[in-house]
């Protein structure tokens, strides 16, 4: 996958100035209109695409998965053409371009660092300055008749209409959450239905997560390995069987926090992740210990380990779903990490003392 770096606008704009260089694999060519060269999507993906997007949900080039900001186009738009706004991240615009296969229409990408629409506008990169610049840099006015924006609604919380009126004489038109139901939206009027309002984090949406927590979490799943080893001392026959049991229960912790989290969300108690964590964590930590027939202590330990372990993990998952604002999961951080801290530490004395004890031995 070939990542294009993010020129500031005063350098290069997609769309605007000649690019030489803008060869991309999801560009189909170019359109001539206005005595100007305007990029044109494809809008099927192709499996360079898709390998790329699996690798970012691994985050693998997370950082370097981004797009030269500026005007682009699907099919042959004309001064009627609907103008859609998107970030610069790859994802965005990929989930954008492929439903729009049988849609003429101007895309205006915002350079928001390679952030997705809903991240970059509570950052403040998808904003109401970003917008107008981009508006004037492409010079998108000399290509339409109509003086309409139409943004996604997850974008809403960094962009002023009232005040990009002012500054552009453009109107923002809110779309849908997803940009698969932009055909119907336009279909409908640039109206939208309830369904299109809501924001779901449904189970398929978890689980494109989970690719991303897992790799994110390797140390601890790394850690819980080097200790299993450790804690299977001494070498000997049975050190293999001794190390698949502890393996079994450390490593059991990484993947309670990065796929059973994500799949039981919606049911476990609480409302904060880190306490929806810490329940789920102590309830593997309590299996784990029946499962290898613990000790009392030693079941204890693990217990506190995984709860705490858990519930820390699982705090990431606040940027990534429809749970939390970003001013709570601040809130949220601030009052779980020293109970997580406390907890963790508890758990390894608790551990050391049943190992130094003689009650610390697996069945």
């Amino acid at each position: 996958m070939k990542f294009t770096r993010i020129i500031p606008a005063e350098e290069k704009v997609a769309g605007f100035r000649e690019l030489e260089t803008l060869d991309e694999p999801w560009i189909s060519g170019y359109m001539e209109t206005m005595g100007r060269k305007i990029p044109v999507l494809k809008t099927k993906l192709s499996v360079s695409d898709q390998l790329g997007a699996l690798a970012v949900r691994c985050n693998l080039g997370r950082n370097r998965y981004s797009v030269l900001p500026g005007l682009y186009a699907t099919g042959k738009p004309d001064q009627s053409s609907p103008v859609l706004i998107t970030a610069n991240y790859k994802l965005s615009l990929d989930s954008l371009r492929k439903e729009l296969s049988s849609t003429a229409a101007w895309i205006l990408v915002l350079d928001t660092k390679g952030v997705n629409v809903w991240c970059a506008a509570g950052k403040g990169s998808f904003g109401t300055s970003e917008l107008a610049g981009k508006i004037r840099a492409t010079k998108i006015v000399e290509l339409v008749e109509h003086r309409r924006l139409v943004l996604p609604q997850l974008g809403a919380v960094g962009v002023s209409a009232p005040e990009l009126a002012k500054l552009t004489g453009f109107r923002v038109i809110w779309g849908p959450v997803r940009a698969a139901d932009l055909p119907a939206f336009m279909d409908r009027g640039m109206k939208k239905d309830e369904s299109m309002r809501r924001v779901d984090f449904g189970l398929v949406d978890r689980l494109k997560l989970v690719p991303m927590e897992l790799v994110q979490a390797w140390p601890v799943a790394a850690s819980a390995v080097v200790l299993a080893a450790l804690l299977a001392l001494p070498a000997g026959a049975g050190w293999p069987g001794r190390f698949a049991e502890w393996a079994g229960a450390l490593l059991g912790i990484w993947l309670t926090a990065a796929v059973a989290f994500p799949l039981l969300l919606p049911i476990l108690p609480g409302l904060a992740f880190s306490v929806k964590g810490a329940v789920l964590g102590t309830a593997w930590g309590g299996a784990a210990a029946l499962m290898t027939s613990a000790s009392l202590p030693l079941g204890l330990a693990l217990s506190l380990v995984s709860g705490s372990v858990v519930s820390y993990l699982t705090m990431n998952f606040t940027g990534a779903s429809t749970f939390t604002s970003q001013s709570g999961a601040l809130l949220e951080v601030d009052r779980a990490i020293i109970p997580q801290v406390l907890g963790l530490a508890a758990g390894l004395v608790l551990g050391i003392l049943a190992i130094i004890t003689g009650q610390g031995g697996l069945a």
